[in-house]
Formats: C-alpha cells, sequence, structure tokens
C-alpha cells in the first residue's frame, strides 16, 4: 500500500487543473483548516457521495492493563468518525489490481 502526501496530492491537482501550485497549496491547507474548525466546533461535515465527518465523545471509563493487571482510569474524549459516502462505497468494492513487485 502506498502513502500519499499533501503534497503529492498538491503537484497532481496542479498538474490537471493547470493552476500553479503555490494557488492549490493554500486551497488544499484552507480546506482542510476548515475541516479541522468545523470538527473542534462540534459540527459535522457532509459531502454528498464522498462521506461524513463527525466528533463522537468518548465516556471516561476504567481499563485494565493486560500485563500487569492493574485497573488505569481513561480520561474522556473526543474523537473523529467518518462514514463513507455511496461513490467512494462503490469505488472501494471494485477488486484492487494485483501489482507484482520486484
Amino acid at each position: 500500500m502506498a502513502t500519499v502526501t499533501k503534497k503529492e496530492l498538491i503537484d497532481r491537482i496542479a498538474d490537471s487543473t493547470q493552476a500553479k501550485r503555490v494557488v492549490v497549496k493554500r486551497i488544499v491547507q484552507s480546506f482542510l483548516d476548515e475541516i479541522v474548525t468545523e470538527l473542534a466546533s462540534d459540527n459535522r461535515l457532509e459531502f454528498r457521495d464522498f462521506g461524513v465527518f463527525e466528533t463522537r465523545n468518548r465516556t471516561a471509563r476504567v481499563a485494565q492493563n493486560p500485563k500487569t493487571l492493574e485497573r488505569v482510569k481513561v480520561p474522556p474524549k473526543r474523537s473523529v468518525k467518518f462514514k463513507m459516502g455511496r461513490l467512494m462505497k462503490e469505488k472501494l468494492s471494485e477488486p484492487t489490481p494485483v501489482v507484482e513487485q520486484a
């Protein structure tokens, strides 16, 4: 499985749109900043056919260290949940081509 970085994504978008990389970088970073801001405000982000981002609150609980069997208090925390949209589900359900490594 390959990893695509933000820089590689910006380069791809700039090449396909013929826009300057500096402009694309500013737009992509602004988009990501807005996502973080909205999730921090407990807002739900919905992108039709792509998916939905929303925050979830996890309550405090008592867990157990499996090695020492010591009880540990786990504080409450917020996490982000992503649910795939229709187009992503369809694309991911297609069989993946087998790539041979040399």
